[in-house]
């Protein structure tokens, strides 16, 4: 890029900076989102820094999530000298900068271009509130995301001119994408989906470098997953039966696209038609560029990551159990749509011929995306309102009601002898524990697994921190255990919970 060509993009820096100044709002009152999540990646920092290990605070490896955030939290910990949970905010405020940085990069590289589309689309990515909600928490997916835009600059480039270092340097990227979220298999399938569409390659050329690219971008997270087999028994952790089919995630799939569009609850009828449509436009788009031989574009890249991360995220739920299709769940998926849904507007443009009918049209598209900026600019105005300036700040184990909490309070400050040592401690959310007390814990068993649930009640002795408002009813709950165990109460804390003891001796 010549100095020329940078200055061209002083327009990206701008956009940039007002990115990094909405996450430093979003997190001004209480600090970066703190999630059950989040307390599993910090503890893996922490203990990344202090014993060179990724275990969590149970003193166990890390499996359900791949090990690569925490260890990224951990280097840039290890280089400050200061926790996950005070650098968060500022570490997530420069990932979104350079997330906008990146998605300005690639729209001035779009065939054609337009500054006035770049300015418009920077603003609909800034104010979407599921990246604002994701970039204020210590979550994997601001890294992925990022990782996602990185590789498409990349194995753009190798589209253009088949080099190896390319294929080579995106592979990488993917294969570190893998052990930041177990979803990022997307990245190896969008890849390997352009590879064998690529009409321009000789066969034999193309079957070469799908090898390649699929040995480079799955060896770390085969290395992964062998690990977790090895020292754990299993390769993510335990995993439950989707209990939601096809058409119920098809649905929330939607929703959730009805949700950025702005639509509100009661239009949500419309979810699984615009889940279909959606979807099925990917296909089509992506079949008419094959045809056309249009593959190496940024255009295209995005509606083929978006396709299959889709895909992926719907079929996956129903096979596998893990929290509803949300926004957070498809961020990674917001820019790449956007993008596979607007840009076709700057070719139709182009061929237009007739000024006024172009100018027409320009004005329609500007006014519909102004339309739908000031929508989601209203949504996180409210959420500011609600979160900042209403003092509660962002839900998780660091808001008002959390700070203000009288069990939370004695978390903190109790005298840890009342647990005598060897004594196992369960409790129905276990990162809680650690989080504010500093203490391991365990999490009671879930339902599902009837031989952990068997396990547990033949234990003889333990203790047991139960927070009566969050409550998980996939696990076995206090009064379950009440039937089957004489508790004494250690401490109570009337509707928040309390600590208790199980002795079978009696002593």
């Amino acid at each position: 890029m010549t100095f020329t060509d940078k200055l061209k993009n002083y327009d990206t820096l701008v956009f940039s900076a007002i990115a990094f100044f909405a996450i430093y709002l979003f997190c001004s009152y209480n600090g970066v989102g703190i999630s059950p999540d989040s307390i599993m990646y910090t503890s893996a920092a922490r203990n990344f820094v202090a014993h060179g290990n990724l275990h969590t605070f149970n003193h166990a490896p890390i499996v359900d999530f791949p090990v690569f955030y925490p260890t990224y939290l951990g280097i840039v910990s290890f280089i400050t000298r200061l926790d996950p949970t005070v650098f968060g905010w500022w570490l997530d405020a420069l990932m979104f900068a350079a997330l906008i940085y990146c998605s300005g990069y690639i729209m001035s590289r779009f065939v054609p271009t337009s500054r006035v589309y770049k300015w418009l689309v920077l603003a609909a990515i800034i104010l979407n509130p599921g990246l604002l909600q994701v970039y204020t928490y210590l979550w994997s997916e601001t890294l992925f995301i990022l990782e996602v835009l990185l590789f498409m600059i990349v194995f753009r480039q190798y589209l253009v001119n088949h080099a190896g270092k390319w294929l080579v340097f995106a592979a990488f990227i993917a294969a570190v994408a893998c052990i930041t979220r177990y979803a990022a298999i997307t990245i190896v399938g969008t890849g390997g989906l352009i590879l064998l569409l690529d009409r321009t390659l000789p066969i034999r050329k193309k079957i070469g470098h799908i090898l390649i690219f699929g040995f480079i971008s799955i060896s770390l997270l085969v290395a992964n997953l062998w690990f977790n087999a090895l020292h754990t028994g299993t390769v993510t952790g335990p995993r439950e039966p989707s209990i939601t089919p096809f058409i119920k995630n098809l649905y929330y799939f939607g929703t959730v696209f009805c949700e950025w569009l702005g639509f509100t609850p009661t239009m949500y009828f419309l979810a699984t038609p615009l889940a279909i449509v959606i979807l099925a436009g990917f296909i089509a788009a992506l079949a008419f560029n094959f045809y056309r031989r249009k593959l190496n574009s940024y255009e295209n890249l995005a509606i083929a990551f978006a396709l299959v991360y889709g895909l992926f995220i719907v079929l996956s739920s129903t096979f596998s159990r893990y929290e509803r299709i949300n926004p957070r769940l498809l961020s990674p998926m917001y820019i790449p749509a956007l993008w596979g849904y607007t840009s076709w507007g700057l070719l139709f443009l182009k061929r237009l011929t007739n000024p006024k009918l172009r100018t027409a049209v320009a004005v329609v598209f500007i006014a519909a995306m102004l339309g739908y900026i000031t929508k989601i600019f209203l949504v996180d105005r409210d959420r500011y309102k609600d979160q900042i300036a209403d003092e509660y700040g962002n839900p998780g184990y660091t808001d008002n009601d959390w700070m203000e909490s009288k069990f939370a309070a004695y978390l903190k400050t109790m005298d840890k002898s009342i647990f005598k040592p060897g004594i196992t401690i369960y409790s129905d959310a276990h990162e809680a524990v650690y989080f504010f007390s500093g203490m391991s814990a365990y999490l009671v068993p879930h339902k599902f697994f009837k031989k952990d649930v068997e396990k547990f009640y033949r234990i003889k002795r333990f203790y047991l921190i139960w927070f009566n408002n969050l409550e998980n009813p996939e696990l076995i709950n206090l009064k379950d255990i009440k039937a089957r165990k004489q508790l004494k109460t250690i401490k109570d804390f009337g509707e928040e919970g309390g600590i208790y003891e199980y002795d079978e001796s009696g002593k």
